[in-house]
């Protein structure tokens, strides 16, 4: 395993928001859907690091920032 993935307690709320609001929207079998699929890309990122694009916006941070979307989340968002 390489990187441990820390989710923050914001980060904790905006999923349950994120599932609510779908919730709502769609329906619970749709909302636990993507709520799934937005914490196993996470966790890819435990094994490869480097996967994500660079955030360009942080690039003046010494860290290397990096995100990643999944086909499933990429249909809900459009």
């Amino acid at each position: 395993m390489g990187l441990t993935v820390y989710w923050t307690q914001f980060a904790e709320d905006k999923l349950n928001d994120i599932f609510e609001y779908w919730k709502f929207k769609t329906g619970i079998k749709v909302a636990q859907t993507l709520v799934n699929g937005i914490i196993d890309v996470s966790l890819t990122l435990e094994f490869n690091a480097y996967g994500g694009q660079k955030e360009e916006l942080l690039s003046e941070k010494i860290e290397d920032f990096r995100y990643s979307f999944s086909k499933i989340i990429k249909s809900y968002i459009g």
